[in-house]
């Protein structure tokens, strides 16, 4: 287990490095920054000092080992456009992008699973025919029309929700939270809906594929052979065995959660990270669109390992098979 781990631990810096150089080279070759941070009666050698002092003279080597480095310690230099450490602005906007990214990681979680194995088990009612209906218009749409829709409906035309912003939120040490507010409830209802639902339809496909396949296994036949109440195969046969592979989509995807958050950010003019995002590439922003990326993938490479080391003790077949090996 521990050699498993640490073959993990190695493969996560690797993919972290080459992320980190893609990242950074990018990036560097977008645009000049300078122009974005002066004036136009700025003159050739205030420029040329300006630059000197940012490192942009520095070979291509030396500034992707500064930034590496600093990376490592959580510094992503300076914003060109905020005249503010990265590191702080993301730590400003982090609470908004995890708490919307992980309200709706619930909210798809806790209703693709169910509606998944309700569609395996009564795959021939009514109710099955319209959730598979409804999965394939949530998969279709995608997810800027959808939010643009729920915009037009209750925020134009019904006025219940608000259209855009986070609301009220209180601050918790230096999280900031709109979970405790009303207005911020109410913010937060449309924007998680809109970047749940794709997520959710996701899961519940997959949770019924991969229930309608062990349903047809044998050991599930030898189980109602034996006169075992269907609740008993459903729920502690059937669904066990489906969760294995389920974990790991789940997993997967909540990654895709927080880096694909970006949209619904847009749309919502949500103040989380992926706005911020977006508004570092208008503005050429390069410490913050690089450092954004590092992040992103991290928390994909965060996630992933965590999952491998689910599915390796989920799994009794992947611990035989490594036992073998090693033997």
């Amino acid at each position: 287990m521990i050699g498993f781990i640490f073959k993990r631990l190695l493969q996560s810096v690797i993919v972290m490095l080459t992320v980190a150089l893609i990242a950074f080279a990018l990036f560097r070759y977008v645009g000049d920054p300078i122009n974005n941070m002066v004036g136009q009666d700025t003159t050739q050698e205030e420029r040329a000092a300006l630059k000197e002092r940012l490192g942009l003279d520095d070979p291509f080597l030396v500034q992707f080992g500064r930034f590496a480095k600093n990376a490592a310690q959580g510094e992503f230099g300076i914003s060109y456009q905020h005249r503010r450490p990265v590191s702080d602005l993301i730590a400003e906007r982090a609470p908004a992008t995890l708490e919307l990214s992980l309200l709706s990681a619930l909210l798809a979680i806790a209703v693709g699973i169910p509606m998944g194995v309700y569609t395996a088990i009564r795959r021939d009612g009514w109710l099955s025919r319209a959730f598979m209906s409804l999965s394939l218009i949530g998969i279709s749409l995608p997810t800027f029309l959808i939010g643009i829709l729920l915009i037009l409906l209750f925020g134009v035309i019904l006025r219940w929700l608000p259209t855009f912003g986070r609301g009220e939120v209180v601050q918790l040490g230096w999280w900031s939270t709109g979970l405790l507010t009303a207005s911020g409830l109410k913010a937060l209802i449309m924007p998680a809906i809109t970047l749940a639902l794709f997520q959710m339809t996701l899961i519940m496909r997959l949770v019924r594929a991969e229930m309608l396949e062990v349903l047809r296994t044998d050991f599930v036949k030898f189980g109602r052979a034996r006169g075992l109440p269907d609740r008993y195969i459903h729920f502690k046969t059937a669904l066990k065995n489906t969760m294995v592979p389920v974990i790991t989509i789940i997993g997967l995807q909540l990654g895709a959660i927080i880096a694909f958050a970006i949209i619904t950010e847009t749309v919502f003019q949500w103040p989380g990270m992926g706005l911020m995002f977006i508004q570092a590439v208008r503005e050429v922003d390069i410490p913050i669109m690089a450092a954004y990326l590092v992040m992103i993938a991290l928390i994909f490479v965060v996630i992933n390992l965590v999952v491998d080391i689910l599915y390796y003790v989920v799994d009794p077949r992947l611990r035989v098979d490594r036992a073998a090996t090693g033997h």
